[in-house]
């Protein structure tokens, strides 16, 4: 046997496991899932047999669209203010000195040594009409006694920006750790400013690192449901909280599994974005120094 075809299969058996499981614990659950979307429902909460478009029909609700913008905006929101905070933090760690770059890691990761919903939780005592943030506010004039801090999309973006940050950090930090720091030396030599070389040549430097922080923000933020449902209450619901309405509530799992399909649909267009942008990037050659100006 060539060394070749010794490799590939090393190789093979390498992946074999990872495929197994995503096949078994991802593809399996999501062909299960588009295809109850379109089996008909029945009143005790069960799958009736046969096969119906009616369920995605039902997807024509006119409360949909609304919900189905929110979820998206709030989405793309916190993925951009995760990126506009996390970018220069990752910078600023790779650049520190050893125990300074342990100390902002280990800021980094400490949230999630607390349980998810206790976070969320404290959250909303923090937003609570009667919390010292709102009393501090309006001690500073910065909003009145009727301003109402909860239960608005506002309250929604400020928690899930704090809940995405930390996916957002750490691969940025990861690929500035890498990044060459001599390039941005070598730019501002030959005339930009702090500000030119870090956008010009320290961000695209990076690529790889923020897009991998897209995907761990965007696609959490569009499956969301706890929060919306703590601080956001009934007037700022998301998809996550409409699928969770017809799982537990109505008992409704065809309407429940379409929706579902549609927000994976809508995870899989940013991941194909990400694995084209990686494709892309690998295929490049770097283009000879230029002057910069």
């Amino acid at each position: 046997m060539k060394a070749s075809t010794r490799s590939t299969w090393r190789e093979s058996l390498l992946t074999l496991p990872s495929f197994a499981w995503l096949t078994l614990f991802f593809l399996l659950p999501t062909l299960i899932i588009f295809a109850i979307a379109f089996k008909p429902a029945t009143f005790d909460g069960t799958v009736a047999p046969g096969w119906t478009w009616r369920t995605l029909l039902s997807l024509k609700n006119p409360n949909y669209p609304e919900i189905i913008f929110r979820t998206i905006w709030l989405s793309l929101a916190t993925t951009a203010c995760a990126l506009a905070i996390s970018i220069p933090v990752g910078y600023y760690i790779a650049r520190c000195s050893s125990w300074k770059r342990d100390l902002f890691l280990f800021l980094t990761i400490i949230p999630f040594w607390t349980s998810f919903l206790i976070r969320i939780f404290a959250w909303k005592g923090v937003l609570h009409p009667d919390g010292l943030l709102k009393q501090a506010l309006v001690f500073l004039q910065l909003a009145t006694p009727e301003t109402q801090l909860l239960y608005r999309p506002e309250a929604v973006l400020l928690v899930m920006i704090y809940t995405e940050l930390p996916f957002a950090i750490l691969p940025i930090y990861a690929a500035a750790e890498k990044y060459d720091f001599t390039l941005m030396e070598a730019a501002m030599d030959l005339g930009a400013g702090k500000l030119r070389a870090f956008f010009s040549v320290f961000v695209p430097g990076i690529k790889s690192g923020i897009l991998s922080a897209c995907l761990m923000v965007l696609i959490p933020s569009f499956g969301s449901y706890v929060i919306p449902d703590v601080v956001g209450g009934i007037g700022s619901p998301m998809i996550g909280n409409v699928i969770a309405q017809k799982t537990f509530t109505d008992r409704n799992l065809p309407a429940a599994s379409a929706l579902s399909a549609v927000l994976v649909i809508a995870m899989i267009v940013p991941l194909l974005f990400f694995l084209k942008g990686k494709k892309k990037g690998k295929g490049q050659r770097p283009e000879p120094a230029k002057e910069v100006v």
